[in-house]
Formats: C-alpha cells, sequence, structure tokens
C-alpha cells in the first residue's frame, strides 16, 4: 500500500515546480493514476496514522491540498478538502512540524492558508510566508489575500462552484487572464 513516503517522492523527487503549477493535463493524468485511489482514502481520514511524522503529515496536507486541485481541476471537488487541509496544516504548525522539513517544502503546509477564503487565514498566511523568506511565494500569499480583501472570495471559483460573479468580478477575472485560485 502507498503511504506518506511514495506521496513526498512523487511531489518533490520526481516533479517540481513547472508540474504543481503549469495546469498540465499529462501531469494531472499521471496523479490520478497512480494516487486516485490514495487520495480517496485520505479525503475520507484514513491517514491519520501518517500524522506521527512531520513529512506524513507534510504528505497528508499535499494529498488534500494540491492533488485535490490537479485530480478535479475546474471541478468544486478540487476544493472540498480545503476544510480538512487547513486544520491539519493548523495542527502541524502548532506543533512544529513545518519546521522538521525543509523550508522548500514547509511552503505547503503553508499553501491551505493560500487557498481559504478567509480574510484572517489569508493575513496569517501572509505572516507564515514572511517569516519563510521566499519573496516569490509571499508575493503570491499577498495576491490571494488581497483577492479576498476585495471580494471575499476568489472569482476564479465561481464557475466550478456554482456562483453567480458580479460585474466588477467578471472585470477582474478578464483582467488576470486564466489564474485559478
Amino acid at each position: 500500500m502507498q503511504g506518506p513516503r511514495d506521496v513526498i517522492e512523487f511531489w518533490f523527487v520526481e516533479h517540481g515546480y513547472e508540474d504543481w503549477f503549469g495546469g498540465k493535463t499529462e501531469f494531472d493524468a499521471k496523479l490520478a493514476a497512480r494516487f486516485g485511489d490514495l487520495h480517496r482514502r485520505v479525503s475520507r481520514g484514513e491517514a491519520w496514522h501518517w500524522r506521527e511524522t512531520a513529512n506524513g503529515r507534510l504528505a497528508e496536507v499535499l494529498m488534500l491540498d494540491q492533488f485535490s486541485r490537479q485530480l478535479h481541476r475546474g471541478a468544486a471537488r478540487a476544493f472540498a478538502q480545503d476544510g480538512m487541509a487547513l486544520v491539519l496544516a493548523q495542527e502541524a504548525i502548532f506543533d512544529g512540524a513545518d519546521k522538521e522539513v525543509d523550508a522548500s517544502r514547509a511552503m505547503f503546509f503553508y499553501m491551505p492558508f493560500m487557498h481559504a477564503e478567509s480574510l484572517v487565514i489569508q493575513d496569517e498566511g501572509v505572516r507564515l510566508f514572511e517569516a519563510l523568506g521566499n519573496k516569490d511565494a509571499l508575493q503570491f500569499m499577498v495576491d490571494h489575500r488581497d483577492t479576498i480583501a476585495r471580494f471575499g472570495r476568489f472569482p476564479f471559483r465561481n464557475k466550478a462552484l456554482g456562483r453567480h460573479s458580479t460585474p466588477e468580478e467578471l472585470a477582474y477575472m478578464a483582467e488576470k487572464g486564466d489564474r485559478v485560485f
């Protein structure tokens, strides 16, 4: 059976930035073939024993936050695990798990903060990314926070979630292009 080591190896060793954030259907398909069944089990809360280690916690957060977006791109299910990912990330950070992994990996403990449609959570995400010291990642976090401060939600999710877009949101999306939060 696959476990956290498989997730960490796939995400950080076999793949990188271009795959993580490239939106390529080939990568999504590869991830689905290899981890689709495991994702369903993790989504049901069946990976609680992974929380015994920092890397296990990171793997669980990755599955719920990042893998969900890859597996269900453009659908409401892409965001279905956001609440659980955020709670698990908050617990992991409280316990110091983010300090037990390399900083380049720790940022994935902070990604659920970036994906939250809550200004309070977004502000905490900015604090976490500032402490991380990665200027590029911090700028993405600030951009996400500013979007929530302006709209209270991510307009690019509206279609997938069946939400009506306001004229201001439509103008914003037209200006930004194909960004999806």
